[in-house]
């Protein structure tokens, strides 16, 4: 017997979408900082929705180890995990690397207009001081980076495993020091492939990835109460 979905379901689960998008970003952008408590009757309030699609939209949260979720006590944002943070960074950097090495032989002019574009855009980001904007840019250069090497899919992986460093590089953005190295970084990455230079593009992602180490130094010195383990 095939199951149909009813109107009600479907806006129900577009509901669920909703909230959880604008949670995670809220979340990401530490507008919730880690450690801060949510309730679902008053996130139902402020979206005007019943509590199902949020309740859902938690459960998701929960998944992506963004909430930390105990029955019978407060729903939290849970910290940030320091062991989160070493197994993306593997993760990414076994990804990433292989990534830029294919992208050094594949790329086309096309694909590195692209990503020149978007280099543009971040500098006009880093001039006018606009975390977010410079956020939402980092991740379409990773992604263009997986284009470019014919290898979309690998994007999927790279930002399902993201949001564990998303907090962290948002205090690295929010400063203009952070946000010029991340800009600079990006462009280094860039040049090396332009030039067809795999060993150059590899160090370059690596240490791209290494600057998470020294934000993540200083914001455990200045937001302590932000980290676990």
């Amino acid at each position: 017997m095939i199951a149909h979905e009813t109107f009600e379901d479907v806006k129900r689960l577009t509901t669920t979408e909703e909230v959880f998008r604008q949670l995670k970003s809220d979340i990401i952008s530490l507008q919730l900082p880690p450690g801060s408590k949510i309730s679902e009757v008053e996130v139902s309030k402020a979206f005007n929705v019943s509590r199902q699609p949020v309740r859902e939209a938690f459960m998701r949260l929960g998944e992506l180890n963004l909430l930390e979720i105990r029955p019978q006590r407060a729903t939290r944002v849970r910290k940030i995990s320091h062991q989160d943070l070493r197994n993306t960074r593997f993760i990414r950097a076994a990804v990433e690397v292989e990534v830029v090495r294919v992208a050094c032989k594949v790329a086309t002019q096309e694909n590195l207009a692209l990503i020149q574009g978007n280099l543009n855009q971040q500098q006009v980001a880093v001039e006018a001081g606009d975390a977010d904007l410079l956020h939402a840019l980092d991740y379409q250069f990773h992604n263009l980076i997986c284009v470019a090497a014919d290898c979309s899919l690998a994007f999927k992986t790279i930002a399902e495993i993201k949001t564990h460093t998303d907090r962290v590089c948002m205090l690295e953005l929010s400063d203009a020091a952070g946000r010029l190295e991340v800009l600079e970084g990006h462009t280094d990455i860039f040049n090396a492939v332009c030039e067809g230079d795999e060993e150059t593009a590899v160090e370059m992602t690596r240490i791209h990835l290494r600057h998470l180490d020294s934000t993540l130094a200083s914001a455990c010195e200045n937001y302590p109460l932000f980290f676990e383990d």
